[in-house]
């Protein structure tokens, strides 16, 4: 999905005017919206979030299945629902650096300008 599709999809979120504060919920769900999309067109119906959760603790959910990523001054580790924590490598970890730096990309550009 393109920046520009991804800007018509924030619009349609309902978030409050800018003027108005907004709660963490209304930015992580804003941000989540932004980052589902990073991975292609999501079939109507289908649930899958990505998001920045914590200071280095990343959350992608699709189809029941929930990965935590957590950026360890070692590496990045994921750790698959209630699975144990392995490091990640080669192009699954290009595959993640690519998806937080994009997410990064549509976050700073469309909400917090």
């Amino acid at each position: 999905m393109s920046i520009k599709d991804s800007a018509k999809l924030l619009k349609n979120l309902k978030l409050r005017p800018a003027k108005t504060p907004r709660t963490e919920d209304d930015l992580i769900n804003a941000e989540s919206a932004l980052g589902r999309t990073i991975f292609g067109p999501v079939p109507e119906g289908y649930p899958r979030e990505f998001f920045h959760h914590q200071k280095n603790v990343w959350i992608w959910y699709e189809n029941g299945t929930t990965i935590r990523y957590e950026v360890r001054q070692h590496g990045v580790f994921k750790k698959v629902s209630d699975g144990k924590y392995e490091r990640i490598t080669g192009s699954e970890l290009e595959n993640f650096r690519t998806a937080a730096k994009t997410y990064l990309k549509l976050v700073k550009s469309h909400l917090y300008r």
